[in-house]
């Protein structure tokens, strides 16, 4: 390997037509007005997003090679000039979503402009997808999966949601006999409320969330898409299922009191276990035949009584969780835990332990855009050194992320 500047001096032709105006030759069009060339932007993309080096020390090595660069220019080939990312990163959610008919999902706190925020991960085997926001309700989710498409919808969808969650029926009937059935923003749905007199917090959060959930079906088809979660509430919308390991860990966290406690604990652990394997074998092999079988063990996994008490309120508390933990009997494409969330997220975690957080909108924007990028171009395989040199040079000989996404896929499903 050989490091070294390189420098190259663009003499362009300037001639005067004969009716007195000039014209200019053009830079080569990889170079979009950059004063650095394509291999350091990319190397310090590489550097910054995908080996987790800070701008200082970052700025401190192309100095000792001999490049003629300050802090400033560096942060501008951080942040300036990636619309094609971010508009890559936007179609890889769109994608995404209609992929495999499922997402895993989590969230972890992403610290901006010196406040706490969080960082929601959407993903499954074929791509990683990240977006920052100040909050982590349910509202903020849904409006993640509407995705650049923001908008209010009320339809069959969003009314039967309200319905769902006790929006009164003289209101639902407010909504739905106004003439305006669709709002572009925030501020026109809020006022629209507040016409309508819906000013009760549980009240206004009931309709913005079922015209959220509305709008994000409208976009992306995803009625029947699996949410597989930790069982946080926010991640509770459309066709819920939840984390096998964070169900057991209900039960391990729990402290005996005696030795009899210790081993009804370890009894009810290992019965647990021994089920979500025989889960996991339903995923590979699934058979009706099997589905009864695993729903009564699960009965008697859960029913069960002990002579722990806090044991049985934790059993009796998963219990009611049934259809969300058994999801997989009647969709066994789903995955039995939220791992793959938890993996990506943990570069979130890392970066927030060193750098502390974001210190702008746009800085924020391309954290998130290029932890997407490079978690999918690991998971597709693809290197992400030859992704971002495709990109920055324009040559685009690499397909979009999205459409790659789409193609592994249909090829694991063997369409």
């Amino acid at each position: 390997m050989k490091i070294e500047s390189y420098n190259t001096l663009y003499r362009l032709a300037h001639y005067q037509l004969p009716d007195g105006s000039t014209l200019t030759g053009k830079l080569p069009k990889e170079l979009n007005g950059q004063h650095f060339g394509n291999e350091l932007r990319s190397y310090v993309l590489y550097q910054y997003h995908h080996c987790q080096v800070t701008q200082p020390l970052l700025c401190e090595q192309l100095r000792d090679w001999g490049v003629d660069i300050s802090s400033g220019q560096l942060n501008q080939i951080l942040q300036q000039g990636h619309e094609g990312f971010h508009q890559g990163k936007d179609d890889l959610l769109n994608k995404g979503l209609s992929s495999t008919g499922y997402i895993t999902t989590d969230d972890t706190g992403g610290r901006h402009l010196g406040n706490n925020g969080y960082v929601t991960h959407i993903g499954n085997e074929f791509f990683a997808w990240f977006q920052s926001s100040d909050s982590k309700s349910r509202i903020n989710f849904l409006s993640i999966l509407c995705g650049q498409q923001q908008g209010y919808k009320l339809n069959a969808t969003a009314f039967e949601y309200m319905k769902e969650y006790k929006l009164p029926e003289v209101q639902r009937k407010q909504l739905a006999n106004h003439p305006c059935q669709f709002f572009e923003t925030k501020e026109k749905w809020d006022a629209h409320l507040n016409q309508l007199n819906i000013t009760r917090r549980h009240h206004m959060r009931a309709a913005t969330e079922g015209a959220l959930l509305a709008q994000a079906i409208e976009i992306h088809s995803i009625e029947s898409l699996v949410v597989v979660s930790d069982g946080a509430g926010q991640f509770n919308v459309l066709i819920h299922a939840l984390c096998w390991v964070h169900a057991e860990r209900l039960v391990y966290k729990l402290v005996p009191l005696n030795e009899a406690h210790r081993e009804g604990i370890k009894k009810v652990r290992g019965e647990i276990w021994d089920l979500y394997r025989d889960l996991k074998r339903y995923k590979a092999q699934p058979q009706p035949s099997k589905k009864t079988e695993l729903e009564k063990e699960f009965e008697r996994i859960f029913t069960q009584k002990t002579s722990y008490q806090l044991l049985n309120q934790q059993l009796k508390r998963l219990h009611k969780h049934k259809s969300s933990l058994l999801r997989v009997l009647d969709r066994p494409e789903i995955p039995l835990h939220t791992n793959g969330s938890e993996n990506d997220l943990r570069e979130h975690v890392k970066r927030r332990k060193i750098s502390g957080g974001t210190r702008s909108d746009l800085g924020r924007q391309c954290r998130d855009t290029f932890s997407s990028l490079k978690k999918t171009c690991r998971k597709l395989k693809i290197s992400f050194w030859q992704y971002l040199q495709d990109r920055l040079s324009m040559s685009n000989s690499i397909s979009s992320l999205g459409e790659l996404v789409l193609e592994k896929a249909s090829a694991a499903k063997g369409y």
